[in-house]
């Protein structure tokens, strides 16, 4: 499923992404459904793989179930497939691990078409650099200085498995696969790596800056929609 612009959660009194999908699943079953997402996305965020799943009675047959509901759907929202599942299966706590993507446009003069889906930096980053310090990331480490304030999750501790700096001709993309993420984590990392880019912070600060637990000591929070969720894996 793809999203732009507007949030997961459903709001009585704002568009969103769970209100809008449940409204077109209740016009084709006839049923009021609970969606159940792998976890919730804030406005502004893009989701190239969101993983959702619901209880029907519907007798439609499952492999009709993503055209069906797409017809009801607005354009900026699209589901890529339907299958069935165990009884038991739930999209956020079966989840094993979530990929996000952040893309930064690090050309001369930026792009007009592109401007609401990357984050323009126009001073020529250190890519080399970016790409030692994100690797410092990687592990189980508590990232209470890369969450915003007001997070409500229990713990800050996270393990990050996977990182990637990926150079795509003027766009860098930021890659990072974890076990689960806090709330503007992935948002505060590549702010910090921006930093490192361009020389405000050493790649070797990274674990000292990690260890602080002190929000002031890591990067700016960038902009919400060069965000990608890229990958669900179960």
């Amino acid at each position: 499923m793809v999203k732009i612009s507007i949030g997961w959660q459903k709001q009585p009194t704002k568009l969103n992404i769970q209100g809008e999908i449940e409204r077109a699943i209740e016009i084709i079953t006839g049923e009021k459904v609970d969606l159940t997402a792998s976890g919730r996305t804030d406005a502004g965020v893009h989701a190239i793989a969101q993983v959702a799943n619901f209880k029907t009675d519907s007798t439609l047959p499952i492999e009709k179930f993503a055209v069906a509901i797409n017809s009801k759907l607005k354009k900026s929202i699209r589901i890529k497939k339907a299958e069935e599942v165990e009884d038991r299966f739930h999209s956020r706590y079966n989840c094993k691990q979530k990929t996000y993507r952040y893309i930064i446009n690090n050309g001369e003069q930026g792009s007009a078409i592109y401007r609401n889906l990357e984050y323009y930096v126009p001073v020529k980053l250190n890519i080399e650099g970016m790409k030692k310090a994100i690797k410092y990331f990687e592990g189980e480490h508590d990232f209470k200085g890369f969450k915003a304030s007001g997070t409500s999750s229990k713990s800050s501790v996270r393990t990050i498995y996977k990182t990637n700096i990926i150079e795509d001709g003027e766009r860098i993309k930021i890659e990072l696969t974890g076990n689960g993420f806090l709330y503007n984590m992935v948002r505060i990392i590549s702010g910090t790596l921006v930093d490192v880019g361009l020389g405000k912070i050493k790649p070797e600060e990274i674990t000292s800056i990690i260890e602080s637990k002190d929000r002031t000591k890591a990067g700016k929070t960038l902009p919400p929609y060069a965000l990608y969720l890229l990958k669900v894996e179960y």
